[in-house]
């Protein structure tokens, strides 16, 4: 790393380089409560000072709301940045509860220009597929998603919860350059066959919620008793009850480790999830989400912090105990379909 920015990695087979860490965008817009658009606005403008690239978004989150917020940064600082993007999770505005996957290429052909328009942009530099419809021949789908690379609309492909298998069969209709699921302390599903895949064909992973959606920091301890009624992790197993109780137990291994190293919790978090690049031989940039210049910093800090051994011993049986699914329904997740 030079000029304390964060060090940088190749995305795919023959990508650009990013910065070893992103950033995810959804909170600024929805699902984590209250926002504050001049903090979240100042938060993007330090993650490209301190060499965060990658800036992650998706047409579902804010019902596109997202997309267009993020638009002026794309403008101004368009040459500097990867701009990736997700389709695939149909809302609907007369029903806020309504969700449905999509896969099939007329509706991805109209998703991206969707986005390319709310983006104000005319190419989308990584676009991924957010969910798996498996009532849709893969090689369609994904053969809808190369036209737009042969038409210049997208630059790079990437999924998003797809098993080790699912990820092959789409590598043999178009190289895809990242893979993008939840991998945490918590969650381990990936490294059932998706990790294995994508370190076999070079595809970058980006874990999302590598920080557990803000559990594994200590910032709640009972989603159902401390968020506000518009905050979704109310809703997800694992943040509420007595599954937040026992799992807010698991963490006391991380708080000790942050604790010999003058790091928070959260950085160790961070820490375990990029080390998995070595352990499992493969590039590894999670995409931690923040509205907060100083959580930013905090979680880019993390990139500078090295786990011993036997650190990584302590942390390794954590997630066998988590108790609670990820979600309320799991049928879209890569784990129903191992």
């Amino acid at each position: 790393m030079t000029d304390n920015k964060i060090a940088t990695v190749e995305l795919g087979n023959g990508g650009p380089q990013v910065g070893v860490q992103g950033l995810g965008c959804m909170g600024m817009s929805e699902f984590y409560g209250d926002t504050d658009e001049t903090a979240a606005r100042d938060t993007l403008e330090g993650a490209l000072e301190a060499g965060v690239t990658l800036f992650d978004t998706a047409d579902i989150y804010g019902s596109g709301a997202n997309e267009t917020f993020l638009a002026p940064f794309v403008g101004v600082h368009r040459d500097e940045i990867t701009l990736a993007t997700k389709f695939a999770i149909e809302r609907r505005d007369d029903d806020p509860r309504y969700r449905a996957v999509r896969n099939d290429p007329a509706y991805i052909r109209q998703a991206v220009e969707d986005s390319l328009r709310r983006l104000n942009t005319d190419v989308i530099d990584l676009y991924y597929m957010h969910r798996r419809d498996p009532a849709v021949p893969l090689a369609e789908s994904v053969g809808a998603m190369a036209e737009l690379v042969q038409q210049g609309k997208v630059k790079q492909l990437g999924l998003s919860e797809v098993t080790g298998a699912e990820l092959r069969e789409a590598y043999a209709v178009h190289p895809i350059a990242a893979l993008q699921s939840e991998w945490s302390l918590f969650s381990r599903d990936v490294e059932r066959s998706a990790v294995a895949a994508a370190a076999e064909l070079s595809v970058t992973f980006v874990p999302y919620s590598p920080l557990g959606r803000g559990f594994l920091t200590g910032a709640f301890a009972d989603a159902g008793k401390e968020l506000s009624k518009d905050d979704f992790r109310q809703y997800q197993p694992r943040f509420t009850g007595d599954n937040a109780k026992k799992n807010a137990a698991l963490l006391e291994p991380v708080h000790k480790i942050a604790a010999a190293h003058g790091a928070t919790a959260a950085q160790v978090a961070l820490a375990w999830v990029q080390q998995r690049a070595e352990v499992h031989g493969l590039t590894v940039v999670p995409i931690p989400g923040t509205r907060k210049r100083s959580r930013l910093l905090e979680n880019l800090g993390a990139t500078r912090l090295t786990l011993t051994p036997e650190e990584l011993a302590l942390l390794e049986p954590i997630a066998g105990q988590v108790a609670g699914d990820r979600y309320p329904d799991m049928s879209s997740t890569s784990a129903a379909r191992e």
